[in-house]
């Protein structure tokens, strides 16, 4: 396409375009670390089951102190 030939309305098109597609790969990409501390929360919350201490647990899970202490409550 020549640059004379290019207008404000592709332009904005070639925009919205691209602004969608990034938005689509944050979103995956939210989805995905939502998921993988579901997962850390999920170990941590066996673990709690299984009686072993929290220290252990946060050095296993990369969780905090407070979060797993959060999670004790519903065991």
């Amino acid at each position: 396409m020549l640059l004379t030939e290019w207008n404000w309305d592709d332009a904005i098109a070639v925009s919205k375009e691209e602004g969608r597609e990034e938005g689509r790969e944050e979103g995956r990409e939210e989805g995905r670390e939502e998921g993988r501390e579901e997962e850390k929360e999920d170990i941590a919350q066996n673990a709690l089951a299984k009686g072993l201490p929290l220290e252990l647990i946060r050095d296993l899970t990369g969780l905090d102190i407070e979060t797993i202490e959060r999670l004790q409550a519903r065991v």
